[in-house]
């Protein structure tokens, strides 16, 4: 892909760049922020960018605007911790353990059910999907980009096959939690367990519409893939995260 179609637009980079300040605590709830005028003049942009920008963290939870008083920091159980770019706005630095171990308890509570669904319900067409992305996930390895896409296409195809609306909603969260989790655990100089197999495994169990066996594997793969994560936010200091 060309360098041109993958450039932000300016109020996407600064509304990003201004939620990893707030998620990873250089920007503490309660905050004020500098006005539209002050952050235009700061970043070199015009004021209706900084607006769109401030706009889409609103949205998400993480400020407040009120006349007079400014634009705040809101508090963290205001936050929309299950929008997929506030899940990727944590993982640029080390996040809190307690915020890790959550993420993986949703994954358990939500996951290993879809699983099930998933072997009793899944058609030919979803079945080829996993596979597709199994097998790139296998010629690409984890530590690539292309692997970690077909890590998350892996799981979506999952959800989808559950053809639960209310669980397919929820793809673009688990597909976050799965992507920064794994990305994460391979930036460090820690090398985790190869989860090939474990894949392969909850692929075979859905192929055979064993439910049980589903449940079980995709159980097995989340805990492997939580011990890895915690290992590597135990191994060093994570650095800042580059594009």
């Amino acid at each position: 892909m060309a360098n041109g179609e993958r450039r932000e637009p300016a109020h996407v980079k600064i509304s990003k760049e201004l939620g990893v300040a707030i998620v990873t605590g250089r920007h503490q709830p309660g905050d004020v922020l500098p006005g539209e005028i002050e952050f235009a003049e700061q970043l070199g942009v015009s004021r209706s960018v900084v607006r769109e920008a401030l706009r889409m963290l609103a949205a998400k939870g993480l400020l407040e605007s009120r006349p007079k008083a400014g634009t705040r920091v809101r508090e963290r159980h205001d936050w929309n911790l299950l929008d997929p770019d506030l899940l990727a706005w944590m993982f640029e630095g080390a996040p809190p353990l307690g915020f890790v171990r959550s993420l993986f308890q949703l994954r358990m509570i939500v996951e290993p059910a879809a699983a099930e669904l998933a072997a009793s319900g899944r058609s030919s067409r979803q079945l080829s999907r996993m596979g597709h992305a199994l097998e790139m996930m296998a010629q690409h390895g984890l530590a690539t980009q292309e692997g970690q896409a077909a890590d998350q296409q892996f799981h979506a195809a999952i959800l989808e096959a559950t053809s639960n609306e209310l669980l397919v909603s929820l793809s673009g969260t688990i597909s976050a939690a799965v992507r920064w989790t794994t990305f994460f655990k391979y930036r460090t100089s820690r090398h985790p367990r190869d989860p090939i197999p474990q894949h392969r495994a909850l692929f075979e169990a859905i192929a055979d519409s064993d439910p049980a066996a589903a449940r079980a594997a995709t159980e097995a793969l989340i805990r492997q893939a939580q011990l890895d994560t915690e290992a590597s936010l135990d191994a060093q200091p994570a650095p800042a995260m580059h594009a």
